[in-house]
């Protein structure tokens, strides 16, 4: 027996916004259209199809994410395994099955609580991806030769990941109810399939999206418990407390994030303090191997210790970049506080870590991985977001070749050390581009693609519409509507806000 819609819910659905149309709004993405057969028509049926937004950016993902797998095919019929030059010439290298017999996985030893062979003593990942590790090395077979194993070993990672991916993708679109094809952005980005299967960072990213998720639907405590388990996964989740403080300081919304915060607390505690209480060097392996790392690829502290006959030591190194972030985390916080309008959650959100990002001592090519859902939230705007992604792959491509050239001995093959600088210089430029870009959108909210549409804030749950009580600077004035805007009017400072129940 199907259920039918009741009156009352059919005549609500009448007055509902229209979902918003990137094509009608986005040259760049009009033009992308074409290839499909043009801009949506002002007439179509949206919702008449079972080809819903959720399902069509689902399953965009999922075939990007397996044309990723394809592209590691060098790499998975001997790159991996034979000559270590190949998979950095054919740009396929991963983690995974390296580390399948290099962190005891291939053994059957217990993560934190066995020892390992040789310079690292314990795994040094965070628990809840130890965890998932381990659980694919559980779904591996134990038989055939080390080759066979690491082989199922990455596809078993890969089939979990790519859940992770599409989980991400269903997030990302119904976080902002009325823009479900930005998540397009998150779908087709190059950088996000070619860097999915080097490392487990997607199972932080998918917890970190659907906590975005739950707070756009107002679930704080729910967004906690979440961002805690992705904290437990990866650590720069945790970033995304700092600039929810001060937005609910300035909304006064303090309850809702005193539920947040316990919920972040618990859950990270819940999977953490058993290994801690037995097995706290193996548990503490993650941070001090964070701490004592030295200086590494894809971040300009390498270049200046390239280009220095007498470098920085890892202690002054890791001194400058807690006090680089901490500025930057002031930056970000007077920003909140002083805009003209509050700003956006996931403006913020963005901001925060991509500022730790540029100033973290390394760059991982999959860290791309953290910006790219913030990113399509905080700034939905195709050029912008395709010029950064651009960039990305660019250093991807650098970083493999610099690794080719570095281990090809007197060949020289691939790209040397000048060239590899470039190429950071060239990943940083564009994250620092989209972050100017989310900054003038904050400064200037009449030219945020999202508040353009007649929005608020989509993804702030309780921030949506809500009044400011405490403001500092010009933005503490009654506010006034830019004098040559044009579009829709946002509700601002009240309770029924467009956009504010989801």
């Amino acid at each position: 027996m199907c259920d039918m819609p009741s009156g009352e819910s059919t005549q609500a659905s009448d007055h509902e916004p229209e979902p918003v149309r990137p094509t009608q709004e986005d040259r760049v993405a009009a033009a992308g259209s074409e290839l499909i057969g043009g801009p949506l028509g002002r007439r179509a049926l949206t919702g008449a199809s079972w080809w819903s937004p959720v399902r069509v950016i689902a399953l965009v993902a999922i075939g990007m994410f397996a044309l990723g797998l394809v592209q590691k095919a060098p790499c998975y019929n001997g790159g991996w395994f034979f000559g270590a030059g190949s998979q950095y010439t054919h740009a396929c290298y991963s983690d995974i099955p390296h580390l399948y017999q290099g962190r005891g996985f291939a053994d059957g030893l217990v993560p934190y609580f066995d020892k390992l062979p040789g310079d690292m003593q314990y795994l040094e990942y965070p628990v809840l991806t130890g965890v998932f590790m381990e659980v694919a090395a559980w779904l591996t077979p134990g038989s055939g030769s080390l080759q066979d194993q690491a082989q199922w070993y990455w596809m078993a990672n890969a089939g979990m990941l790519m859940a992770c991916a599409a989980v991400i993708a269903v997030c990302v679109t119904r976080t902002h109810a009325r823009r479900p094809w930005d998540a397009l952005l998150v779908a087709l980005a190059p950088a996000f399939a070619l860097t999915a299967t080097i490392n487990w960072d997607l199972l932080a990213v998918a917890l970190t999206a659907a906590a975005m998720l739950m707070w756009s639907r107002g679930r704080s405590l729910a967004f906690g418990v979440l961002l805690g388990l992705a904290t437990a996964a990866k650590l720069y989740p945790v970033l995304l407390l700092g600039p929810l403080l001060v937005l609910c300081w300035r909304a006064g919304r303090w309850r809702e994030y005193g539920k947040a915060l316990g919920g972040a607390v618990v859950a990270w505690a819940v999977v953490n303090v058993p290994v801690m209480l037995f097995a706290f060097e193996g548990w503490s392996k993650f941070y001090t191997f964070s701490q004592e790392r030295g200086v590494d690829f894809g971040s300009f502290w390498l270049i200046m210790a390239q280009n220095s006959s007498d470098p920085l030591g890892t202690e002054t190194v890791n001194t400058f970049a807690t006090l680089l972030m901490l500025l930057c985390c002031a930056g970000v916080a007077v920003l909140a506080l002083t805009a003209p309008r509050r700003p956006r959650f996931a403006q913020l959100a963005f901001l925060i870590v991509a500022a730790f990002i540029l100033t973290n001592k390394v760059y991982s090519p999959q860290y791309v991985l953290w910006l790219v859902p913030l990113a399509a939230l905080a700034r939905p705007k195709w050029r912008d977001f395709l010029v950064w992604q651009a960039c990305e792959v660019a250093y991807f491509l650098g970083i493999w070749m610099y690794l080719a050239y570095t281990t090809s001995g007197d060949a020289h093959k691939g790209l040397p050390t000048d060239g590899y600088h470039w190429a950071i210089a060239l990943h940083l430029l564009g994250t620092l581009y989209l972050c100017v870009m989310v900054v003038r959108d904050i400064l200037m909210p009449e030219r945020d693609p999202v508040r353009r549409s007649g929005e608020d804030d989509p993804s702030g749950g309780v921030l949506d519409g809500a009044e400011d009580v405490f403001v500092l600077g010009p933005a503490a004035r009654p506010a006034r509507h830019a004098v040559h805007f044009e579009g829709p009017r946002v509700k601002w400072g009240t309770t029924g806000a467009t956009g504010s129940s989801l």
